[in-house]
């Protein structure tokens, strides 16, 4: 039997033609694709980009998570559908060896549910290799989509998770250089105020559904004001003013 591995795909924001080739190998050379959902009976982003690309030889699987629960608290549910998925890729490792995939939106790398999973694969089954393949983010995609510099020159990048208050944003937005707010759409009305008392909005852009149909992306002082509560997967990016060619330098 093959030696265990495990690798997390990072299958980028939603847009199948966005998956790397070396994400496309590890998928199409696993003996089970497993992916993330909220519901057995749901499909999730991951999947859809994973289907479009692996035909029915390759068994998909999906594992249950707790994506969008609450993030106060003991965190139970969330850690029972950690271990419950860890579980079921560690029996299929045993059982069959070779390389399990896990895909994962953006990159496994970056506030991917994919560490949990493999931190507690490890203990189940120690022998495992565990090996990542970088995907595109979804800050990438927004600047793409709204055609702007994510970054120049001398400037910095702050990634701010908006999970349970917006206090991390207001101290980013103090400290110059390009701020990303991710997972904030529960408090885009606070979002949207935030960014406007630190006198940005007129440079921020906000983003949903990134690579699929029902993407939106467009200007955050262009988002209806009224708008307090946006996916839990939209993203907004807030660039530093800046001046002429090369003046970031």
């Amino acid at each position: 039997m093959n030696e265990p591995r495990l690798v997390g795909v990072g299958v980028g924001p939603g847009d199948p033609e966005l998956l790397t080739l070396a994400g496309l190998r590890e998928l199409r050379g696993a003996s089970r694709v497993f992916v993330p959902v909220l519901a057995p009976d749901e499909q999730g982003r991951a999947e859809a980009v994973v289907r479009a690309h692996v035909d029915g030889d390759t068994p998909v699987e999906r594992l249950v998570f707790a994506l969008n629960a609450p993030v106060r608290g003991p965190q139970q549910r969330r850690r029972e559908h950690w271990d419950a998925a860890a579980e079921r890729v560690a029996e299929h490792l045993r059982a069959r060896g070779g390389t399990a995939a896990f895909a994962t939106i953006g990159d496994p790398a970056v506030y991917s549910t994919f560490g949990y999973l493999a931190a507690t694969v490890r203990e189940l089954l120690p022998k495992v290799r565990v090996a990542t393949v970088p995907g595109i983010t979804a800050m990438q995609a927004a600047a793409s989509a709204a055609g702007v510099s994510l970054v120049e020159g001398a400037e910095q990048l702050t990634v701010v998770p908006v999970t349970r208050d917006v206090t991390g944003l207001r101290d980013a937005l103090t400290g110059g250089g390009t701020v990303v707010a991710y997972k904030g759409g529960r408090r885009l009305g606070e979002l949207r105020a935030a960014i406007a008392a630190a006198g940005a909005l007129d440079r921020s852009v906000y983003a949903e559904h990134l690579g699929t149909p029902d993407a939106r992306v467009l200007p955050l002082s262009e988002v209806d004001s009224s708008e307090h509560c946006a996916p839990y997967l939209s993203t907004i990016v807030v660039l530093p003013p800046r001046g002429g060619r090369g003046e970031q330098l």
